[in-house]
């Protein structure tokens, strides 16, 4: 017989691990706080090799998932000076020549979102979790005045404020600001060729007052994101357009980074860069966490997205392999704790390079070629991310 889920969010982690609960035979619904046709928030992700194979694992199509994507195989990380400081392979190619690609966050809800609706998946817009209490036979969440729902299985993948964390453990951790900015936007139009990394290079420069990032679309614009240090959050209107425009062009000043911050017509942003700390409690009988909810990494991990899409592999599989709920979520907890804290870790020490301040910045650029020299010897010192293959039959 089939069982109900509710699914809590309806972005990256929410979709898939509705994708996945399809799969084992679950029926779930997903319920997203904002309304349909919002604006996404964020400029763009960079799927790894990782997270290509999740969706693959999900039963989608890489490529008609990220149709609007392309390819960024290669980082190429400068010093303040320009100097070339690492040229990294950001994974693969798999064996069938898949590499990490670059997408519009937009697109990729969109495309994910298209995929479970093609799938007869139900998403319900307007509906923002206020409460939920677990029964004998299941839980019942409540959305507020949208609805009351009585569900076998509440998934909360409801991103790094989850309220669905705050259900589970009323002393959950919050997030803990980085001591970074992001903010990001696309040039209107192609820009002058000494501006455009070549194709399939993702360039980042920590730049000599905050770190930038860049790569060329195949339509000859050139996405970008920057992360400004703050040590303190920035609250809401704070900035306007005009002088957030303003404030990142003074921190770029001379650099080719306001050529491109010239070139955009609008620039989102700025939003605090936040992580979470370990989560003590990832689930109850019921409920279960997945995503940022559960695990927020710093975006410097390039792994949010691709962390999601493992996270519902795996859940999927947990639940297919175990007749009883509470013991699959156990067993999807243990299975994907170690790997994302360790993830979570990784984010957080390469957030802490981009504060480093001057005198920190010049021994960090002196030291990082050798480092990486010495790290290659010993094989790609990322591998271990993007090389991971999830625990399914």
């Amino acid at each position: 017989m089939t069982k109900n889920a509710a699914v809590v969010g309806g972005g990256i982690a929410g979709t898939a691990t509705a994708i996945a609960l399809q799969r084992v035979g679950w029926s779930p619904v997903i319920y997203e706080a904002q309304d349909r046709g919002a604006d996404e928030r964020g400029v763009f992700v960079t799927l790894a090799v990782n997270g290509i194979n999740a969706l693959r694992a999900l039963g989608l199509d890489p490529a008609v998932v990220l149709a609007r994507g392309f390819a960024t195989p290669v980082l190429a990380l400068h010093g303040a000076t320009g100097r070339l400081l690492a040229d990294l392979p950001l994974g693969g190619p798999l064996p069938d020549g898949t590499v990490t690609t670059t997408i519009k966050r937009a697109d990729l809800y969109a495309a994910l979102r298209a995929q479970a609706q093609g799938k007869g998946i139900e998403i319900r817009y307007g509906h923002r979790l206020t409460a939920a209490t677990t029964t004998p036979e299941g839980v019942v969440a409540e959305f507020g005045a949208a609805a009351t729902v009585a569900a076998e299985l509440l998934v909360g993948a409801d991103g790094l404020h989850s309220r669905t964390r705050k259900v589970l453990d009323p002393q959950a951790p919050a997030p803990h600001h980085l001591g970074l900015l992001n903010a990001g936007g696309f040039t209107d139009g192609p820009v002058d060729r000494r501006l455009a990394p070549p194709p399939g290079v993702m360039r980042m420069s920590f730049g000599r007052r905050a770190f930038f990032g860049w790569a060329a679309a195949p339509d000859g614009s050139v996405w970008w994101f920057a992360n400004p240090p703050r040590k303190r959050p920035v609250e809401p209107g704070e900035f306007t357009p005009e002088t957030w425009r303003a404030y990142l062009l003074g921190l770029f000043e001379g650099e080719q980074a306001a050529e491109l911050i010239r070139a955009t017509v609008e620039i989102l942003g700025p939003w605090n860069t936040r992580d979470l700390r370990r989560v003590p409690i990832w689930h109850g009988d019921r409920i279960v966490l997945a995503g940022d909810a559960a695990h927020a990494v710093s975006p410097s991990s390039g792994q949010g997205a691709s962390m999601a899409l493992e996270d519902a592999v795996v859940l999927g599989h947990s639940l297919r392999e175990s007749t009883e709920v509470p013991e699959a979520l156990a067993a999807y907890t243990a299975i994907r704790r170690p790997r994302v804290e360790k993830v979570v870790a990784y984010g957080r020490r390469s957030s802490s390079g981009k504060v480093a301040g001057p005198a920190g910045a010049r021994i960090r650029d002196a030291l990082m070629p050798s480092v990486m020299r010495m790290l290659h010897r010993k094989g790609d010192p990322q591998a271990w991310i993007f090389d991971h293959r999830l625990p399914v039959g």
